[in-house]
């Protein structure tokens, strides 16, 4: 099972130290009480979706012998207006970097990880609608 701490520190800052002993700064914004000293937690909600399923897509293509030299997730989350402020709609756009990469290959990778592998979209199936672009750049 996975596990995270999370411990006030001052202001809004809380660290986060997840069960793999690593650990971030949240805080929030000056106007709010904050310091501006670390990630927002709906930016690391953001941030846990496209590392989720960017570590799938980098698998799949390894896997399927694509030459990927770089790999870039642009996500942004739409809020409500009204609190809780929860995201009505993500979009993700993957921006896959590499030489002779097919597009087969990277769609297959993709559709993957959206609708079987990545834990994190999965979760937020129901919450929000998830939209998912991509682009492919020859190097």
């Amino acid at each position: 099972m996975l596990s995270a701490t999370v411990t006030y520190v001052k202001g809004l800052q809380f660290v986060g130290e997840g069960s793999s002993n690593h650990a971030i700064v949240l805080d929030g914004d000056s106007s709010v009480g904050g310091h501006n000293s670390g990630l927002r937690p709906m930016e690391l909600l953001l941030i846990g979706i496209g590392g989720c399923s960017g570590m799938d897509i980098i698998s799949i293509l390894k896997k399927k012998k694509q030459d990927v030299t770089g790999l870039e997730i642009n996500v942004n989350g739409a809020q409500a207006a009204d609190y809780p402020k929860k995201f009505n709609n993500i979009n993700l756009e993957f921006v896959v970097k590499g030489k002779n990469i097919s597009e087969e290959a990277v769609k297959r990778a993709i559709d993957l990880s959206m609708n079987k592998y990545c834990s994190v979209k999965a979760t937020l199936d129901g919450s929000a609608t998830i939209t998912f672009s991509y682009r492919i750049t020859e190097e």
